[in-house]
């Protein structure tokens, strides 16, 4: 095959905006904000192209302000989750049939549409319903989506261009990249509107059709994205959008046969369960279902004595507050050296005092609200139970309030036990717990880093010696799936860190990367004869 056929556009990274003051997307942005927030949204499932509302309608609000109301959603019941599957199998034989330059054309036009026309949009919806500040939805919303549909494309034709080497005369031999038998289920979080778009678009990308269930607490963008979707020229069927809480979709998409893959951002617990049921209905499947998921993380940064300590503390402070610590991939572990800590404390306790906290239409807020009541109900146990324990003492932070929004502020817990629980458990929130080693017990607390959690998702170690930076990377080989030296261990970008981990942190399938892709797709393998036998008889069976 000549590679010219598989000529796409150069994808490159979207840019960025700034969101400076008087900047024309600032602008935008703010009138985009004042527009959502001016009406009461009802939002519809998307079932085979057609809106869907039901009697049972739940409200929305802004983590930030929650006595606003955004709007509603459309809950639906087991029934729209079977309308889902039938609507994503009828839409199937089309799809993957369409010219894979079609499917291509539809995704480009997406991210174009994305960085142009939906942009002050999607930015919005993400702020409003997420909590999310400009920059971190810009990041987010808009320009890592761009890039997962873009670098998406990019793969894909990078996959077909994968043939036999070898084609003996009269012999064409070539692989056919089908897409799996059946419909895909995506499960998609809160806290990234690109993860959401992503996990349903880089499957259907390779000809599968899908059954989308959205987190509750990210409908509001999900409804933009589904909206962006559409205007790019989706067919109908292609991408179903759900409103149903898990188990009411897990009871009929688990047991149908052809359930042929789930694509999985979420909770270790959850992941394990569904993982587990799946097993137990192998039987009832046509195919043995894909599983792909990114799940929890308890995510580290190491720090040797030679390490610089503003760069440190910048990294923690970034690294473990952006986003409220809502990152999977969010510093929540960190081990400082003796000789440092007094230094990366005190630049991390200024940092702190100047963050402002609030809303994220104000954009001089720094940190905004955590997502729901449930997580900050969570999180400031952990603060709570920290303020009493012995081995631990709030260095800065530890206030919260829940009167106009779920706000916690950024706290540093130090703790003396290295095994204490918010440097074990998974907090979800902006609290970083750190342990102070002595200088020369450091290749000991590497071995620490790596026993300590069952997760291994994102890590980093900061140090200007060699020898040190090497011991680390092989001490914490598999520690982390997305390793990180000298930077903070957030804020991988497509085309460049493509990311996921292993462990309890997922099955490590890299969203972002031609990995990811191969999961989508099932090999047919074809030998066409242009000369066929004719006799059965083999040379060594004639006599001499």
């Amino acid at each position: 095959m000549s590679d010219a056929i598989f000529t796409v556009p150069v994808p490159t990274n979207e840019k960025v905006l700034s969101y400076a003051p008087k900047s024309a997307e600032r602008k935008e942005l703010q009138a985009m904000l004042k527009q959502l927030k001016s009406k009461k949204q009802d939002i519809p499932m998307t079932i085979g192209g057609q809106k869907i509302t039901t009697k049972k309608k739940i409200s929305i609000h802004p983590p930030h302000e929650i006595k606003h109301t955004l709007g509603y959603f459309n809950q639906g019941t087991a029934t729209h989750v079977k309308q889902a599957i039938n609507a994503a199998l009828a839409a199937k034989a089309d799809w993957e049939n369409t010219p894979w330059q079609d499917r291509a054309a539809i995704f480009l036009r997406a991210a174009d549409l994305l960085a142009g026309p939906f942009r002050a949009k999607m930015n919005a919806a993400t702020m409003l319903a997420q909590s999310k500040n400009a920059y971190q939805a810009e990041i987010d919303a808009v320009a890592e989506f761009c890039d997962f549909l873009r670098f998406n494309v990019q793969y894909m034709t990078e996959i077909y261009a994968q043939q036999p080497p070898l084609s003996p005369p009269t012999i064409w031999n070539r692989l056919e990249y089908r897409p799996l038998e059946g419909f895909i289920f995506a499960i998609t979080p809160f806290n990234f509107t690109s993860i959401a778009g992503n996990l349903c678009a880089a499957p259907a990308l390779m000809g599968n059709t899908i059954v989308w269930k959205a987190s509750d607490a990210q409908i509001y963008s999900a409804a933009v994205l589904m909206e962006l979707f559409e205007a790019a020229g989706l067919p109908a069927g292609v991408i179903n959008l759900v409103f149903v809480d898990g188990p009411v979709a897990g009871k009929v998409v688990f047991e149908h046969p052809e359930f042929a893959g789930l694509h999985f951002t979420g909770s270790t617990k959850v992941f394990q369960q569904l993982w587990q049921t799946i097993g137990n209905n192998i039987t009832k499947y046509n195919s043995y279902p894909r599983i792909v998921g990114e799940t929890g993380g308890k995510d580290f940064v190491m720090v040797h004595p030679s390490a610089d300590a503003k760069q440190v503390a910048t990294a923690l402070t970034r690294g473990s507050f952006e986003y409220q610590g809502q990152k999977c991939s969010a510093a929540s572990r960190a081990y400082l050296p003796k000789s440092l800590w007094t230094a990366v404390k005190k630049y991390m306790t200024a940092d702190a005092k100047s963050m402002k906290m609030g809303s994220p239409e104000d954009f001089t807020n720094f940190i905004n609200a955590v997502i729901s009541e449930q997580s900050f109900d969570k999180i400031t146990k952990y603060i709570a139970k920290a303020k009493e324990d012995k081995s631990a003492k709030i260095v800065f932070g530890g206030k919260s309030s829940k009167t106009k929004g779920y706000f916690i502020a950024p706290t540093l817990i130090e703790t003396t036990d290295p095994k204490y629980t918010t440097m074990c458990d998974e907090l979800f929130g902006p609290v970083l717990t750190v342990y102070v080693y002595e200088d020369e017990d450091y290749e000991a607390t590497l071995k620490l880093v790596d026993t300590t959690s069952p997760y291994a998702l994102t890590g980093a170690v900061f140090s200007n010696d060699r020898a040190a930076t090497l011991l680390a990377m092989e001490v914490l080989k598999h520690a982390a799936g997305n390793f990180y030296i000298n930077d903070k261990p957030t804020g991988a970008v497509v085309g460049q860190q493509p990311f996921g981990g292993a462990r309890g942190s997922g099955t490590n399938d890299k969203a972002g990367s031609i990995l990811n892709l191969y999961r989508w797709v099932s090999p047919r393998t074809i030998k066409e004869n242009f000369n066929p036998p004719t006799d059965y008889r083999y040379p060594f069976l004639k006599k001499g």
